[in-house]
């Protein structure tokens, strides 16, 4: 990038020559679990394809909800690079993240959520689906995606921070870790109804359906003063944690 790019991203703000978004990793282990299931399902005993359908059919659920998320992104048209099913080791322990999408100002760790059911959120912040069987409602916990997102993000920071080795550095960036990055669940179906009345706030600010998604990106875009990251080093993020990607 010469010298008068850099300085017309610094007037503007905005990336010289990203103005859509770049899946830059774009593929996905679900998807290949899927042909590989699909697969077995053809000479599996009768006895387990049973339980291969089910599986097929929970992983074919998942897919759709994280290409409905992909479709928004697809035409948001906002200068962002995404990076989709993003697996990442650390110190024994594993995270699968849906998308990490690096923006001009932040990064968002997004967990996708393509839900059966109704969602409640209650008081204490635990996650409630309500199901209909047969005319009947049966409401069953389910295990938070907030708290799935808190490793997540508590991962994404011990990489960041092991890469740091100017002591100053590893100092600023574990100082403003939070407002570089931030945590969102997208629920996929935005016809679900989700009660979030009695959530707590710093949950229910980061639960967003997916038809309010891009614009949830937008307003966080627009409200944050802090100067544009370069397009260059949005990219060197990115390569990043390709790099650290595991199949």
């Amino acid at each position: 990038m010469g010298v008068f790019d850099s300085f017309k991203e610094l007037v503007t703000q905005k990336p010289v020559g990203l103005k859509k978004p770049d899946f830059y990793k774009a593929d996905s282990d679900a998807k290949k679990q899927l042909e590989r299931l699909q697969q077995l399902y053809a000479t599996a005993p009768d006895r387990v394809k049973p339980q291969i359908e089910r599986d097929m059919k929970l992983l074919a659920y998942g897919i759709a909800g994280e290409e409905n998320v992909a479709f928004e992104l697809n035409n948001s048209y906002l200068p962002i690079i995404v990076l989709h099913d993003l697996r990442l080791e650390h110190g024994g322990l594993t995270a699968q993240i849906d998308y990490l999408i690096i923006t001009t100002k932040f990064c968002l760790v997004v967990e996708c959520k393509n839900l059966f059911g109704n969602l409640e959120v209650n008081s204490r912040g635990e996650f409630i689906r309500e199901l209909d069987f047969n005319g009947k409602r049966k409401k069953e916990g389910i295990y938070s995606p907030v708290t799935q997102n808190v490793r997540h993000m508590e991962m994404i920071k011990a990489l960041r921070l092991g890469n740091k080795r100017n002591p100053l550095m590893r100092m600023e960036l574990d100082k403003s870790f939070g407002e570089l990055h931030k945590s969102v669940i997208v629920l996929a179906k935005p016809r679900r109804v989700i009660y979030l009345k009695q959530a707590p706030k710093e949950i229910k600010d980061q639960i967003i359906r997916s038809d309010q998604w891009i614009d949830y990106i937008k307003r966080q875009l627009r409200e944050n003063k802090d100067l544009a990251t370069s397009e260059k080093e949005m990219y060197e993020m990115a390569d990043f944690f390709v790099g650290l990607h595991k199949e």
